[in-house]
């Protein structure tokens, strides 16, 4: 192998590398979030705390992969590397920034246990199956390059937001019905906002795979469906 070849062949290595450690992040992501919600199905601190406590790993990822990414851009890459590095720096900040919205929702779990069980804890768990599924299938759409799953990630982004719409609008009724449920309630809507962020987040994934896929950097408007802000 001569030397151009050998340079070659260990970019593309620390390319797979960079890949791994961020499917390796985005699953961890998703699986912070099912863990979040089963620990307010079940008002289980513990559960709740060990969500909190794991969200360090994937900060540490975070650090990681955009320090990897960085190294992998001094070394001179070819414009489709370059996408590569500049979509991986992108995509792990979402990552953390999904972590973080999942770790939120087991806090305020935490505080929720202290209060009356609230039924909406069930549309709360809605939300959060449909984002935990979206960056699941974005993080497939990065792993198999496939422009066509990452297109409708960020197609479905809409969904998430009726159903948070759906969500703050039967929060609002259940807190003007009786003013006790105020404070449980607010703790919900602040936990629902953060499953949707971790929807736009994910989002954000699919027109970074699209991006590395195309080259595409100025996508039309999505789609958007939360009319909670509406006057």
């Amino acid at each position: 192998m001569n030397p151009h070849e050998h340079i070659l062949h260990s970019v593309d290595e620390e390319q797979q590398r960079l890949k791994g450690a961020l499917l390796r992040m985005g699953g961890m992501a998703a699986d912070q979030l099912v863990a979040a919600l089963e620990a307010v199905d079940a008002r289980d601190d513990a559960a709740a705390r060990r969500v909190v406590e794991a969200d360090a790993a994937i900060d540490r990822l975070e650090q990681d992969t955009s320090q990897d990414a960085m190294k992998l851009a001094l070394r001179g890459p070819m414009a489709r590397d370059l996408r590569e590095i500049l979509a991986a720096i992108r995509i792990a900040s979402d990552l953390e920034r999904i972590g973080d919205y999942g770790a939120n929702v087991a806090k305020r779990s935490l505080v929720l246990n202290t209060l009356p069980p609230l039924p909406q804890t069930g549309g709360l768990a809605m939300l959060g199956e449909l984002a935990a599924r979206q960056v699941r299938r974005v993080m497939d759409a990065y792993r198999d390059n496939d422009a066509g799953v990452a297109r409708a990630v960020r197609d479905d982004d809409a969904a998430i937001d009726r159903q948070y719409t759906g969500l703050f609008r039967e929060l609002l009724t259940h807190m003007m019905e009786d003013p006790r449920n105020i404070t449980g309630c607010t703790h919900l809507l602040f936990m629902g906002k953060n499953i949707e962020r971790i929807g736009d987040h994910a989002t954000n994934i699919a027109e970074n795979v699209l991006f590395l896929l195309t080259g595409d950097d100025a996508l039309p408007p999505r789609e958007k469906r939360d009319t909670t802000m509406a006057p």
